[in-house]
């Protein structure tokens, strides 16, 4: 063999014990239970910030209210997505509209003055409605229903959202198609946008991922164009009301998902809007819950109450400091300043309406997710102007 042959050529080198290899496997094995036993020993570095105060407690009201249970059925339990109190039939008395997205129908219930309640199925087979929308889209005198249709309840980025028009005829509600080929459809309201004298229609895409707020052009014989106004996702409702006093109707819209902001369309006339950021939060876990539009300081101009508190895809669906209600003050030229005006606990959904009959306009929240295990902690509160 040559001097200088490798040592190699002539076998490998005897074995070496893996000491690393041991010394890790040991460690790994040791660590967490060191940790186990250790870690309530160690004094606290801090406090953290909390992010769980607790459930919020209201005074009881004065005013008596009596609970009436209605559309008691043993097939399947409704899934309500949205209620409304109106004259619909135009009886000069009040009924109740409902969308059933758990049964794919919009009811209307009937109060008799004995304190019963009828129930009619107004629409069937409409896949998940979210909204639907009275309005008299054929000015023949009597209500038709928008409907903002879903297409699943659950999570959704696929193309199964509708527009869908049911006009009211002297046999029934006759459908016609309005929008399709578009994400989940949260809102639809109505309103002359262009001026030409029919009604027009706002509409908030909800999606998940992605998703618009856009406008229908009203061309006639139930034929309607789309109009985009803005990209992003999770558009809850579109409050149509004229914003800037200016004679023509705008449209505002909340944002839920990802970054959550509130955002107007100025009508310029003609169909022509202008997109007007109006407000933006940082907290990404708000929980935007809709958007409601009213006079509610009574200085002539329309403001925005925005119920947040949605934190149902949390982990832990707890109340949360910042939950509660926003009220943004018309203050002109598209500016609001927003005023903190409760901090009810995993608000979902708010309503507008003069409660106590005092000429002003009260607000009315209710609560998913308040602290249960505590029964002074409201579901359902009025806030008293």
């Amino acid at each position: 063999m040559s001097s200088t042959e490798s040592p190699q050529a002539n076998g490998p080198l005897p074995a070496q014990t893996p000491w690393l290899t041991i010394i890790l496997l040991v460690a790994v094995i040791l660590l967490p239970l060191a940790t186990w036993f250790l870690l309530p020993s160690v004094p606290a570095l801090g406090r953290l910030r909390e992010l769980y105060s607790g459930g919020t407690s209201y005074p009881a009201t004065e005013l008596l209210f009596e609970r009436q249970g209605a559309l008691q059925t043993g097939v399947e339990l409704p899934l309500i997505t949205n209620v409304q109190i109106l004259d619909f039939n135009g009886d000069g008395k009040n009924e109740i509209l409902f969308c059933d997205a758990g049964n794919n129908r919009v009811v209307l219930l009937t109060l008799d003055d004995q304190g019963g309640a009828r129930d009619q199925i107004l629409i069937t087979d409409v896949a998940a409605p979210a909204h639907a929308t009275p309005v008299d889209i054929d000015a023949d005198g009597d209500l038709d229903l928008v409907v903002s249709v879903l297409g699943n309840i659950q999570p959704d980025d696929g193309v199964v959202g509708r527009v869908e028009l049911y006009e009211q005829t002297a046999d029934g509600f006759v459908r016609h198609v309005l929008l399709d080929d578009v994400r989940r459809v949260a809102d639809v309201q109505p309103g002359d946008f262009d001026g030409d004298g029919d009604l027009d229609l706002a509409v908030a895409v909800f999606g998940y991922n992605r998703g618009e707020v856009l406008w229908l052009e009203n061309r006639g014989e139930f034929q309607f164009l789309d109009h985009h106004l803005y990209n992003a996702p999770g558009a809850i409702h579109v409050p149509v009301a004229d914003y800037d006093g200016d004679g023509d109707l705008d449209i505002a819209t909340i944002i839920s998902q990802e970054e959550e902001e509130l955002v107007g369309f100025e009508n310029l006339g003609g169909g022509k809007f202008k997109t007007r950021p109006l407000w933006l939060t940082p907290n990404m876990d708000l929980g935007s819950a809709g958007l409601i539009h009213a006079d509610l300081d009574q200085d002539g101009d329309e403001d925005l109450i925005l119920p947040a508190g949605d934190n149902l895809e949390d982990f832990d669906a707890y109340p949360q400091p910042y939950h509660g209600c926003l009220w943004f003050e018309n203050k002109g030229d598209w500016t609001f300043e927003e005023h903190r005006i409760s901090d009810l606990g995993g608000t979902y959904a708010g309503a507008v309406a003069d409660m106590d009959g005092d000429h002003d306009l009260d607000i009315v929240l209710a609560s998913m997710t308040n602290d249960w295990y505590s029964p002074a902690h409201a579901s359902l509160v009025w806030l008293e102007n």
